[in-house]
């Protein structure tokens, strides 16, 4: 995250937040390591409200990914954080 962070500054972007999901980290997360991610979102929905609250709050001009996101998460998770939701690979090829 700090590389991708650093890398996101260098080119002008300004890094307002960092979101974490760890699973596995409290009794209830370690019975869902099994489970996959969420299709729709690729966050849990505790995950999406925190992200869209900084959002909110940062005024954020997008949601930067490391993981590769598919075209429907995309668009939901734009929907529902207020703002473009990219993944870093596709922010970093974007000029």
């Amino acid at each position: 995250m700090d590389t991708a962070a650093q890398e996101m500054t260098r080119r002008g972007a300004r890094v307002v937040g960092r979101i974490v999901q760890r699973r596995g980290v409290s009794g209830g997360g370690a019975e869902k390591m099994a489970l996959p991610y969420s299709s729709r979102t690729l966050l849990s929905y505790g995950k999406v409200r925190e992200a869209a609250a900084l959002c909110e709050q940062t005024n954020a001009d997008a949601a930067v990914f490391l993981a590769s996101l598919t075209k429907r998460q995309r668009r939901v998770l734009t929907e529902i954080l207020g703002c473009p939701a990219v993944s870093l690979v596709d922010a970093l090829t974007a000029d």
